[in-house]
């Protein structure tokens, strides 16, 4: 076994060892400076990007000018806990993953995060204890927002920034109306008390999405940050809409055309931007439709696996576009929505969250980045 003090010096150079290749693999990565998430709703990968899918501009056209990831799984069933994952890195529990009916508090089981950053109980507005990306870039000195389609549509539903029910209330927004398709489970950041308890702050920071067009004509004005939720019927998770419009993949395709081309000429994006588009679930909760990859764990404690049938969210797939990312790129490394807050982290130097932490676990490399450095815009 040897002295404590050999073991102590092998554990050194260990630890050494894993940091040293930590800092390297950070500094492989390109200089991104601008992140733009967009998340649809509960589509497998056969559907959207398989050979007979019917969406030409997700499913043929983007991955063609981007990269595809083959291997990109969710979290868990429902929707709400892959959102809450891909800013918290927290596990789901009984109440997230029902998509939080009632806005309850987090009720925590343990007093403390445990060493892996996640905290035991159940409920849906966690405790301040609970650090969020926004957080972590705000502490950084750097920017961020989230766009809302249909926030404050209607006023009479939801305001039209940092939209939920007073906690302990009942979730009136989890269907659709004809005139406002907005959706607080598919809105992460207003489940965390270190956002919503600052209202000036959320309030500026939670938007409606109409407000990122005039953010994006200026490269100041563009969150180095951009967290985009369509709508119910713009996400595909309604078909047919609430207002009549035609649902699913083509109601996808068409905000995609709408919202893809002004990000990329956007000169935030030009210069250093990468723009990530993706799925919350599989479009089954069945044991094929919970698949899982990364070694993702549960919730210490959880009665149930994430995927409710299986230990995740499903092969769903993601395309990522960016000015270091060739056209026609494919990547079969697994990856998962914590592997996504992991990336993000990497790129702004910032430590990983909860389960973005993973030691089976990898940010995007040198499989995603693969084209070279482009030159950037003229200010």
């Amino acid at each position: 076994m040897g002295s404590p003090g050999m073991r102590l010096a092998a554990w050194s150079m260990a630890l050494g060892a894993v940091l040293v290749a930590a800092a390297a693999r950070a500094a492989a990565l390109p200089p991104v400076r601008h992140v733009f998430v967009i998340v649809l709703e509960n589509k497998s990968f056969e559907h959207t990007f398989g050979p007979q899918t019917h969406s030409e501009y997700l499913g043929r056209e983007l991955p063609a000018r981007g990269a595809l990831l083959t291997q990109y799984h969710g979290i868990g069933h429902y929707s709400l806990d892959n959102y809450l994952a891909l800013i918290s890195g927290q596990a789901p529990n009984a109440e997230t993953q029902m998509d939080c009916l009632e806005f309850s508090e987090f009720r925590p089981s343990a007093p403390a995060l445990n060493a892996d950053g996640q905290l035991p109980g159940k409920g849906c507005v966690y405790p301040n204890i609970v650090r969020t990306l926004p957080d972590q870039l705000e502490a950084a000195g750097l920017t961020w927002r989230g766009y809302m389609e249909d926030m404050g549509k209607n006023p009479d539903r939801d305001r039209a920034s940092c939209a939920h029910v007073p906690v302990g209330t009942r979730e009136i927004t989890d269907e659709a109306t004809p005139n406002d398709q907005y959706a607080t489970k598919h809105d992460p950041f207003v489940y965390f008390h270190t956002i919503i308890d600052d209202r000036a702050r959320c309030e500026s920071h939670v938007v409606n999405l109409e407000l990122l067009r005039q953010d994006l004509q200026s490269e100041a004005r563009t969150p180095n940050y951009v967290f985009i939720t369509p709508n119910l019927c713009s996400d595909g998770h309604d078909d047919p809409c609430a207002d009549g419009r035609r649902g699913g993949l083509a109601a996808i395709d068409g905000f995609l055309r709408q919202w893809v081309p002004l990000i990329e000429a956007s000169a935030a994006f030009r210069r250093d931007g990468l723009l990530v588009i993706t799925f919350d679930e599989s479009s089954s909760i069945s044991a094929a439709g919970s698949t899982a990859c990364c070694g993702e764990r549960g919730l210490p404690g959880a009665k149930d696996p994430p995927g409710l049938s299986g230990p995740g969210g499903g092969r769903i797939g993601a395309v990522v576009l960016s000015p270091f990312v060739k056209g026609g790129t494919v990547s079969a490394r697994p990856y998962n929505h914590y592997a996504l807050l992991r990336t993000v982290e990497q790129l702004f130097g910032l430590a990983p969250l909860g389960y973005a932490g993973g030691a089976h676990l990898q940010g995007f490399g040198a499989d995603v980045f693969t084209a070279a450095a482009p030159r950037p815009p003229a200010r």
